[in-house]
């Protein structure tokens, strides 16, 4: 019978055949993986086989006659493949010609670990699609399978660093996976016994990139590897770098849904990319690097959750006494001192920053100073120039997206700005091998364009988590937010909020030296955040709230820590204006480099550690991370000092302060007279950055109502407890801030003449519709409402009696407090009998849709539901004796009264629906 050929496999099908061949032999054989591996091969030469063979006569001639022919499948000679082909050696030897690019492997190079990262050097510039971006980061090994050779990314989230049986089991339970394969292009070197691959193998999406844009536009992007290449291939002895032009494209823009009805709400529709010239077609440009891990891991340094350390962590599986199998190995950089025995000494290698050479001219010695101020804290430590800043020449041919140059690079998007500081760690020890800064360009007057007009625009919160779930490519991010780090764009909306004041009171001239000065100073402060970010430091959102109101007022840093996110010190008109933003370190981050890098003595460095972070209690090294301040990715924030962007030790009063600051300048808007040459669209941005500030306001002063302030001390080390009610008079004024500060109609009042004169920049087709203050001011409600009367706050209130000690309980907050507090204020009306306008109305509305959903679809603790309803009868009694005597009051009122009444009597009259 004639075999019929079988068209060849793909790589990754051949590497699953043989798997599942491997497996199947097992199955049948029972034998271990490495004799069935040999079966074949020993069948044909052994003993038994030689012997069992049937002799035989034939002459010479007929013995070469039956020689089977050659495999036409075998990898053809290693030098025919590399013929003419130009050599360079290094880590891994390139061979290039032509267009064509080969790794040569060497023996000793497979199944040996080795780090492997993708960088994204190039991108689309919108929604998430960013260039200079760090990519994901795996250990891998190159595993030979036949004629196949694998890149296996290693399972490293459990071990068994002292018990080898639960190591083989750790291996046994938890898959390794297959970044990418490929056939072994050339017979093994005579010589060397390497072999060639072709290196077009990582023309593949291995960062998963087509995943992100499918998630950001809703289109089926499909990478397209006819139409991608290896643009350069680089080697040295300790590096290996392929850079890539990644082509990705879609057969098809789909229409929308079309027809009478309307998709639901919430359906997912396609949003095609406006900024590229077509938007079926873009290129990614992709940077691997292919880098030996240290021969000797660094020793590993615990991390202590009293302090703000990235850590890369795993589960020990090699006991089961531990209280805890979880570890946690402080990232850091490989930092020793070249004299041990010196107090202060140079280190044996200094962490070096390279500026990119994209970086413009007029920013580098503001992003050089923010590199260098670190060593500041370097040198209470011992160390003499641990960080270096060095500056790309401009005429390089080589890119700093490598994998052993710590970066910074500017970028740019068409919809947002923000910097990143990710990093990358050897897994073995939390060694930090490389970081790349990505830095927006947000701090041009033309970063206007993020300041967004739209009242749809989400919140600052809102914003954090959208973003961050579309940008979740660094190493880690899934455990921390520093691959994440949203300072830029929050900043630049805090310093456009910023400079508009100042420029209304004519503190600050746009384009003036002042303003540069402003400008020079953010970009100082936000580098080294970001760089404290690539030295292994988490946010620490608590450092703002150590520094008292009355030091804002004198010259000096804003925050204990640049890792906070601080927000702008403006001054209230009249009050003496201290510095605008931090400017250099803070005690705290003096205190977070001595516990990451710190030299001991053999023998001392766990008492020394201990005694570091035994300072967790002063009040000045308070701490509080991401997870803490909450706002996305399902944390609960309870403590209301953990925030981001307040200043001072009365987070409350610094809301208070912005609603005034706010109100300001919409009042120096609406008398500031136009200027031939003004942006039209100055005075919209204007008001949209005043709603801004409060809209994040009402995100932080609600978490005061039922709040608990939350300390990190460890079992039996201090006294304090970890969870403490907030003070019942605080919370009332947050209460009293929200429901008169927030609710009341006065806080929102524009003149016509203001509004009727809001520009439009009509060389753009997307133009601005007029400024609706009433969504403006819907935005702001529905944050209060939804802070009120979230499911999450009746929880807080409810529990709260059982923190406080029973003799101390007649003075605190109650959940029917908050709830008729809020009513109250909310129907103000009723009681007096004034007409409400449609601000007012909405708002109404608004606090009777969650009554109503309260009453029908319950969804509230049953405490609440009950006091909820009580709350309801009373306001139907109200609505009653309105509509029974409606006075002078205008149709719209008296409509919406009687509306309101029907909708609440029917609610109180419905079953519920219990979901």
């Amino acid at each position: 019978m004639n075999a019929t050929p079988k068209a060849p496999l793909h790589p990754l099908a051949k590497a699953t055949a043989l798997v599942t061949f491997s497996l199947s032999l097992v199955a049948c054989a029972q034998l271990p993986a490495s004799q069935t591996a040999a079966v074949p091969e020993k069948a044909a030469s052994s003993p038994l086989a030689a012997a069992s063979k049937p002799a035989t006569t034939a002459s010479a001639p007929m013995a070469a006659a039956s020689r089977p022919a050659a495999d036409p499948t075998a990898p053809k000679p290693f030098a025919d493949i590399i013929k003419d082909a130009k050599e360079t050696k290094g880590y891994i030897n390139v061979w290039k010609k032509d267009d064509k690019v080969w790794l040569e492997i060497g023996e000793k190079q497979f199944n040996k670990p080795f780090a492997f990262g993708v960088n994204i050097s190039n991108s689309v510039g919108e929604r998430g699609l960013y260039a200079s971006q760090m990519g994901p980061a795996w250990m891998v090994e190159l595993r030979k399978v036949g004629n196949t050779v694998q890149l296996i990314a290693l399972n490293e989230s459990f071990r068994s660093p002292t018990d080898a049986a639960m190591a083989v089991t750790a291996k046994q339970s938890f898959s390794n996976s297959l970044l990418a394969a490929t056939p072994v292009a050339s017979a093994p070197h005579l010589d060397r016994k390497s072999v060639l691959i072709d290196a077009s193998f990582l023309l593949a999406d291995i960062p998963n990139y087509s995943y992100r844009a499918e998630a950001a536009f809703r289109l089926a992007y499909g990478f397209d590897k006819a139409n991608s290449h290896i643009t350069s291939a680089t080697t040295a002895k300790d590096l290996t770098t392929l850079s890539t032009n990644m082509h990705f494209n879609t057969a098809r823009i789909p229409l929308p849904p079309s027809g009478p009805t309307p998709p639901p709400p919430g359906t997912p529709l396609p949003m095609p990319p406006k900024f590229t010239p077509e938007a079926r077609s873009f290129f990614v440009g992709y940077v691997y690097s292919l880098m030996p891990l240290p021969e000797k891991p660094m020793a590993a340094r615990m991390a202590d959750p009293r302090i703000g350390h990235f850590a890369t962590s795993y589960t020990d599986l090699s006991s089961d006494l531990q209280f805890s199998n979880r570890v946690h190995m402080v990232n850091r950089w490989r930092l020793e001192k070249k004299d041990p025995t010196a107090a202060m000494s140079e280190p044996v290698k200094p962490i070096t920053y390279w500026l990119d050479k994209n970086i413009p001219a007029r920013y580098r010695k503001s992003v050089t100073e923010g590199i260098l101020e670190w060593n500041k804290a370097f040198e209470a430590i011992g160390f003499k120039g641990a960080v270096v800043a060095k500056q790309q020449p401009d005429n390089a041919n080589w890119d700093n997206m490598d994998g052993k140059h710590a970066s910074i690079r500017w970028f740019t998007g068409s919809d947002v700005g923000f910097a990143i500081g990710p990093s990358r760690m050897d897994p073995r020890s939390g060694e930090i091998l490389d970081a790349d800064i990505g830095m927006s360009d947000v701090f041009a007057r033309g970063s206007r364009r993020f300041i967004s007009t739209d009242a749809s625009s989400p919140s600052s919160n809102q914003r954090l988590a959208q973003i961050m779930s579309g940008q979740h490519m660094a190493s880690g991010a899934h455990e921390h937010v520093n691959g994440q780090c949203m300072i830029a764009n929050e900043m630049s909306s805090e310093m456009n909020f910023a400079m508009d004041v100042l420029e209304a009171r004519g503190d600050i001239d746009p384009g003036s030296p002042e303003a540069d000065a402003f400008v020079q100073a953010v970009i100082k402060d936000t580098i080294m955040h970001e760089v404290g970010h690539t030295l292994g430091f988490k946010h620490n959102f608590k450092a703002s709230t150590t520094i008292s109101r009355e030091a804002l007022k004198k010259p000096g840093p804003v925050s204990a820590s640049v890792m906070d996110y601080n927000g702008y010190n403006i001054a209230l008109k009249g009050e003496t204006q201290g510095s605008y933003v931090q400017g250099s370190l803070g005690v705290y981050d003096y205190w977070a480099v001595a516990y990451a890098y710190s030299q001991f003595a053999p023998g001392d460095e766990k008492g020394g550690l201990a005694k570091i972070a035994a300072r967790s209690t002063e009040p000045a090294l308070a701490y509080a991370d991401d997870a803490d301040a909450g706002g996305f990715g399902g944390n609960l924030s309870l403590d209301p000092e953990a925030n981001r962007f307040d200043l001072g030790d009365d987070p409350l009063a610094y809301y208070a302060k912005r609603l005034k600051l706010s109100q300001e300048l919409w009042a120096r808007m609406g008398e500031r007279k136009a200027k031939v040459g003004d942006d039209p669209l100055r005075v919209r941005r204007s008001l949209a950055g005043g709603f801004s500030q409060l809209g994040r306001a009402t995100e932080l002063v609600g978490k005061y109502v039922g709040g608990m302030s939350v300390v990190r001390d460890l079992p039996g080390t201090t006294q304090r407890a970890t969870y403490t009610p907030v003070d019942p008079a605080k919370q009332r004024q947050a209460l009293q801030f929200m429901t008169e500060g927030l609710l009341k109609a006065d806080s929102f009042k524009f003149s016509p003449a203001l509004l009727t004169s809001l520009g439009i920049d009509f060389n753009e087709w997307e133009r601005e519709a007029p400024f609706s203050v009433t969504a403006r001011v819907a935005q702001i409600h529905a944050s209060v409402m939804n802070q009120l009367f979230a499911p999450a706050t009746a929880n807080a209130l409810l529990e709260l009696p059982n923190f406080v000690d029973e003799g101390k309980r007649k003075g605190i907050i109650s959940l029917n407090e908050v709830y008729s507090t809020a009513q109250k204020a909310i129907w103000s009306e009723l009681s007096t009998g004034a007409d409400t306008d449609r601000i007012r109305r909405n708002l109404q509305r608004d606090h009777l849709r969650k009554v109503t959903t309260a009453l029908t679809k319950g969804g509230l603790p049953g405490d609440a539901q009950a006091l909820m309803r009580v709350s309801a009868q009373s306001l139907q009694a109200q609505l009653q004796r309105a509509a029974a005597k409606p006075g002078k009051t205008s149709a719209e009122h008296q409509a919406h009264v009687k509306d309101s009444l029907n909708s609440l009597t029917e609610a109180l009259k419905a079953t519920m629906t219990r979901v």
